[in-house]
């Protein structure tokens, strides 16, 4: 079968592998031939060497779908020839988050395409206890989706209750664009959005996230103050990675909300810690998510309150896994979810 390698930053290496079979199979796994992949934030960081935790060489691929081929003699959550994605956490069960079921942030903690190998083969084989079946309607490129979907659904659980309450997201990328969606399907008030990209937002409006704004040509303040008037707003969510964005939704956020820290920060931003106390600031980290935030995911898409096609931009055959990449570093203002096609 086909893999892709990672073998050192900007080197993909493409190799014939010995096919895996039913017969490979342990009693609690589940055979899965992998039809689409997703290339996410994270992944270009490794591609150019700036994931600080990638270790190479190492296969790509962990926002994946496919079709299940075979499942081992206890498998029951899914069966053959259904659709399926998995969630790419390899975790100890043994370590105290673990054991109060924040496997999430296990102390051993191993992301599949990052410190193990990932799925960008023709066939992959995971345990039952990280596969979720997908609806017979649901596109199967939807199911590649589901891993930065279950993002958004664990990052609008960190808040102590976001229904009612006014919402701003800092960054409209995918991450950003699922999280504002999220906060919208969980009854978020009002939702606003707000980049430095025209483009951008204008995929967060076809997504149903109506309130927008360009920071790069509107001050936040003023904006923020049309929208929501005196009102104010008392969740905030950092998707952009970047400080002015931490500090500027801790400044405008109403005293005493939250502010939930999504976005990847290259360099620790700095924050007046006076500032947090004095205003009794909930600043609250959110990791990737667990496995109920997938079944979150696969029922708010399936019910139609996310939308994923807008996100979708552009498609490449799995021979040419490099050419995407290259691609995303030439058109980074109109890339928003680049989908390898197996």
């Amino acid at each position: 079968m086909r893999q892709v390698v990672l073998t050192e930053p900007k080197k993909l290496v493409f190799r014939e592998v010995p096919d895996l079979k039913a017969a490979d199979l342990k009693p609690n796994e589940i055979l899965i031939n992998i039809k689409h992949i997703g290339i996410c934030g994270s992944e270009i960081h490794s591609y150019h060497g700036l994931h600080p935790a990638t270790f190479y060489p190492v296969v790509q691929g962990h926002e994946y779908s496919g079709y299940v081929v075979a499942v081992g003699k206890d498998v029951k959550a899914v069966k053959p020839g259904d659709k399926a994605t998995a969630r790419p956490q390899l975790v100890c069960g043994k370590c105290n988050p673990c054991k109060r079921g924040q496997y999430n942030v296990c102390q051993n903690l191993r992301v599949q395409a990052f410190q193990a190998d990932g799925a960008a083969q023709d066939y992959f084989i995971v345990p039952e206890d990280r596969v979720v079946r997908i609806p017979d309607d649901m596109p199967l490129e939807y199911a590649a989706m589901v891993e930065p979907a279950a993002v958004g659904a664990h990052a609008t659980s960190r808040p102590h209750e976001i229904k009612g309450r006014n919402v701003v997201v800092s960054g409209a990328g995918t991450i950003g664009n699922l999280i504002a969606q999220f906060a919208k399907a969980r009854g978020a008030k009002r939702v606003v959005i707000t980049d430095v990209s025209d483009f951008r937002l204008a995929k967060a409006r076809e997504c149903g996230i109506e309130d927008t704004i360009n920071v790069a040509k509107r001050p936040l303040a003023d904006a923020l103050k049309e929208i929501f008037g005196d009102e104010g707003f008392s969740v905030g969510f950092e998707c952009a990675g970047v400080e002015v964005s931490v500090r500027s939704l801790m400044e405008l956020i109403e005293k005493g909300g939250d502010v939930i820290i999504v976005g990847v920060h290259a360099k620790d931003p700095a924050i007046s810690m006076f500032y947090l106390g004095e205003h009794e600031l909930n600043l609250i980290g959110s990791m990737m998510y667990r496995h109920e935030d997938y079944l979150k995911a696969v029922e708010e898409i399936e019910a139609g309150r996310i939308h994923l096609q807008p996100l979708i931009s552009n498609r490449f055959p799995f021979e040419q896994y490099d050419d995407a990449y290259k691609f995303i570093d030439a058109n980074r203002e109109t890339c928003m979810k680049v989908m390898i096609d197996l």
